[in-house]
């Protein structure tokens, strides 16, 4: 068993920690024995955990737990992408969050993680062109977690949406990798305009809680945008922008906001 474990470490050390973690918190606290059991020990692999809780958390009355499970499974059997940028997100988490110890935390009880990896099993499905099915995880997920992405919004690698309460990404909405994100955020559009009509944000931009970035608009690669901004025109690269309109206050303060997690407004020297 030992050698089994070495050689799972070696291809898939981020499942290897989730392995260990659970058996300690089953250890820690015997009463969530079966929750973690069936949640992650149970399964072979991550995706097949993350399956699962999929099928959980979004099943009900009109769409059973076997079906989601089935739907999930294809998806993450389809695509090796799917995998990579949950085990990129669920990195993120880790590393950004003060509130996260553990690797087990965000796929168990963190509603943002959760979200987006719905949201990645919908954006396989509209690339499916099973616009219906992706649909139906867009209405479960924003029902079960209060989060509403789009099914053709297109988001990266490396992702951290934390709290992640009332988050709204338009349809046409871009999000490069490494970006970080809190509550109430909205990638919206304006007007009534079909087309290209939600923004385009860069790598590694840090966006804080309640801001609005509303219309066919870029921002910046590694930028910050204030908690509570209204954001309407194109921001540069490595700026943060603050205020309703905001408008550029000074330098982003370091080389990748989103991984800094710094939300305080400095002094340009």
């Amino acid at each position: 068993m030992a050698g089994a474990r070495r050689k799972l470490a070696e291809v898939d050390p981020v499942w290897q920690r989730i392995c260990e973690e659970a058996e300690a918190a089953v250890r820690d606290e015997p009463l969530l024995g079966s929750l973690i059991h069936a949640g992650l020990l149970h399964h072979p692999n991550f995706e097949r955990a993350l399956a699962y809780r999929f099928s959980l958390k979004l099943a009900s009355g009109e769409m059973s737990e076997q079906i989601l499970r089935e739907i999930a499974d294809e998806a993450y059997g389809a695509d090796a992408d799917l995998g990579r940028a949950a085990r990129a997100d669920l990195v993120a988490v880790h590393d950004r969050d003060p509130a996260c110890h553990r690797f087990i935390q965000p796929i168990l009880f963190f509603k943002g993680y959760q979200a987006l990896q719905s949201y990645r099993i919908a954006h396989w499905l509209w690339g499916q062109g099973r616009r219906d099915m992706a649909y139906f995880v867009q209405m479960r997920t924003s029902e079960m977690f209060g989060v509403d992405i789009h099914p053709a919004a297109r988001i990266g690698r490396g992702v951290m949406i934390d709290h992640a309460h009332s988050i709204v990404i338009g349809e046409t909405a871009v999000v490069g990798d490494n970006v970080s994100m809190l509550h109430s955020v909205t990638l919206g559009g304006t007007g009534k305009d079909e087309e290209d009509r939600h923004p385009k944000i860069g790598d590694g931009v840090l966006i804080g809680a309640g801001a609005k970035v509303l219309g066919n608009i870029h921002v910046g690669a590694n930028s910050r945008i204030a908690a509570g901004s209204v954001v309407l025109a194109d921001v540069p690269c490595c700026k943060t922008v603050a205020g309703v309109p905001a408008r550029i206050v000074g330098t982003a303060g370091c080389d990748c906001p989103s991984v800094a997690m710094d939300q305080l407004l400095h002094e340009d020297k």
